[in-house]
């Protein structure tokens, strides 16, 4: 949701804002847009895959900031796209955009606005770490949100042009004036400096009737309804048409002005249908229809969040979702220990993929932990539940591809070790934090065959992880530069960290619906992005234990390696390639390999044509069978550029 180019507007406007001292009362955080806010603000590394122990430093320092004020926040994530799914469109674009900027911010070394994959979770371990509150909402969190603030009579914090427009009793304080930074602390009276937003104050400065503010956002453009191609500007502002092609503002500003001579819902909807000659009847009747659609997203029920947060009682779930979510999954979705996915998952059968910074002519790093996304699948959906669509890139493009589900559900642990393909023994002498990121390295090294230095730089990080829980700051040298020099990447050594992260992420999902078989790890400390990269290169000309100085982080490095690396009492034994091994180690979950097996064979007869893509009739997303598009696509890219190719030239560990 959103109005484009509203912040622009009132910024040129500053006095619809009040100055206050923000102190001793609720808050209630748009935890999804601040999550990402954050991140960017805090000039954190986003090429290398992140940075994220500086990053969950800044979530502290501000929510401590808060506390030192008399604040008390209670945050509020998004649950997915909802039971409507009348965001495709807009999330199917957004992920176009994203991979175009992943792949410009690989080659230039610039930020392009893309959050490393484990941001979020990082965001929301810390919180709950903090005991601060949070919830996770069932579908979009805004008219949420919205409700609880309107019930508590208390501010909400977020970056999201949509609260401009929710008629908020005690407003919004955008985060672009959040000050929590320069906090004014005393001993009685700290406060953060910043300023609030009310709709009162909008609709006065620009004399507009206050329940007319949906139907302005509707007619500027949002993520619901987009009718910009109305030339309303060249009828009513014609002796302001150059300055409106030069200024979007200015046509905010004269859509604002054009809306004054109306006062009700209706009357200005008409009018503006009647700026839309060239429309047919049919059509004017569509786009009202979906107008008055959307403007219900902007009325407030009653909120569905004060019992989570007074009595931690679940919300209930919307009736549409109640055929497709399983009872189970509600509790540990609104404690945000499942992620929002989840949902969409159940609902819509359908995952979108993040995306992360890599060269478009590598395979997508998602790839590497389809196989633990597909025993996810099968646990979330069960025996029967059909295929799953799953959007990533194929190349600079997004793709759509249907994905089997794996597995049914079955014994907690060994299933996710056996996904992993890990044997309970291999964890033995690890710290129990460790075990996870372990039991994932273990299964990157099979799949991903990454050159040895990067693993040795992982685990370089990691055996310093003693040092952190000694310390309350962050090693100087963890910590983002606020001046650092854009340089281009080593896209092979990113693109390998990048298919760790994507398992990371995925395994610790499926840990979680398995019920903490393995412990979670602390986030925040497994990964620091251009440390990691720094290591690597290290390690090129030098040995692990000529950087590790203390004899205690070298005994952990020399475990948590040994740990990885040992070798597999039945790796002889198997045959067949990975995806074989793991079908063959669950069989006793009854598993159906059936459509395994014909997915196969249908690669197979891909791969004699050439790997060539069809386009679904319907949509210009194309459709590939899993696997094949890549096999052809690694085949020309070693031909075509060698410095890419060496990644399948590594040799393992010999």
């Amino acid at each position: 949701m959103g109005v484009d180019d509203l912040c622009s507007l009132l910024e040129d406007y500053s006095q619809i804002y009040q100055d206050i001292r923000f102190r001793d009362s609720k808050l209630v955080v748009d935890g999804t847009n601040l999550a990402y806010d954050l991140y960017y603000r805090s000039n954190l590394d986003q090429n290398h895959g992140g940075e994220y122990l500086a990053y969950q430093v800044q979530v502290q320092a501000l929510f401590k900031a808060l506390a030192d004020c008399g604040i008390k926040p209670y945050v509020v994530m998004d649950g997915g796209s909802g039971a409507s799914d009348i965001k495709l469109d807009t999330l199917l674009d957004r992920a176009r955009g994203k991979v175009w900027r992943a792949q410009g911010a690989a080659l230039k070394g610039r930020r392009a606005d893309i959050l490393p994959p484990i941001s979020t979770k990082v965001f929301e371990q810390t919180l709950n770490n903090m005991k601060v509150p949070l919830v996770r909402c069932f579908g979009e969190a805004d008219c949420q949100l919205a409700a609880l603030a309107s019930d508590w009579c208390c501010p909400v914090l977020s970056g999201d042009t949509d609260f401009y427009i929710y008629d908020l009793p005690a407003g919004l304080l955008h985060l672009d004036h959040f000050q929590w930074e320069s906090a004014k602390k005393s001993p009685t009276r700290s406060y953060i400096p910043c300023k609030r937003y009310t709709t009162s104050s909008f609709c006065t400065f620009f004399n507009i009737d206050r329940q007319l503010l949906p139907v302005f956002a509707l007619l500027a453009g949002n993520d619901f309804v987009n009718i910009r191609e109305m030339n309303w500007d060249q009828n009513v502002l014609a002796g302001r048409q150059r300055e409106i092609e030069l200024s979007q503002t200015a046509c905010l500003e004269g859509l604002l002005r054009w809306m004054r001579g109306f006062q009700t819902i209706e009357d200005t909807l008409t009018a503006a249908m009647d700026l839309m000659p060239n429309m047919s009847q049919q059509a004017q009747t569509e786009v009202q229809t979906e107008v008055q659609k959307s403007m219900l997203e902007y009325r407030l029920p009653s909120s569905s969040l004060r019992g989570f947060f007074s009595q931690g009682t679940v919300p209930s779930l919307p009736a549409e979702m109640l055929s497709c979510v399983p009872d189970w999954v509600r509790a540990p979705l609104a404690r945000g220990e499942l992620g929002a996915d989840i949902l969409d998952l159940l609902v819509h059968k359908r995952k979108i993929l993040p995306t992360q910074v890599e060269h478009s002519d590598l395979q997508s790093s998602n790839l590497t932990s389809r196989p633990i996304r597909k025993v996810l699948y099968g646990l979330l959906l069960g025996r029967g539940g059909g295929k799953v669509e799953e959007v990533d890139r194929v190349g600079t493009k997004p793709a759509s591809v249907k994905v089997q589900p794996l597995a049914d559900r079955a014994v907690r642990l060994r299933v996710c070790l056996e996904t992993l393909g890990v044997e309970v023994e291999k964890l033995e002498g690890v710290p129990a934090h460790l075990r996870l990121p372990v039991a994932v390295t273990r299964y990157w090294l099979r799949r991903a065959n990454p050159e040895p230095t990067l693993l040795k730089a992982l685990y370089l990080t990691h055996s310093l992880i003693p040092l952190i829980t000694r310390s309350i700051c962050v090693p100087v040298c963890w910590q983002g530069y606020s001046n650092s020099i854009f340089r281009p990447l080593d896209c092979v050594v990113a693109h390998s960290f990048n298919q760790w992260q994507a398992c990371l992420k995925d395994a610790s999902q499926l840990n979680l619906l398995l019920c903490k078989p393995l412990p979670e790890p602390h986030f925040a400390w497994l990964y620091q992005g251009r440390l990691v990269h720094r290591r690597q290169k290290q390690l090129l000309n030098r040995e692990p234990e000529e950087i590790l100085h203390s004899p205690q982080f070298r005994r952990l490095y020399r475990r948590l390696l040994g740990a990885v690396t040992q070798p597999d009492p039945g790796a002889n034994r198997r045959a067949g390639g990975p995806e074989a091994q793991l079908r063959a180690s669950m069989e006793h979950l009854h598993l159906n390999t059936q459509d395994e097996e014909e997915e196969e064979e249908e690669e197979g007869e891909e791969k004699e044509l050439g790997g060539a893509e069809d386009l679904d009739q319907g949509s210009d997303w194309p459709r590939v069978t899993v696997g094949t598009r890549y096999r052809t696509k690694d085949r020309k890219d070693r031909s075509r550029n060698p410095e890419l190719g060496r990644k399948q030239e590594w040799e393992g560990w010999g």
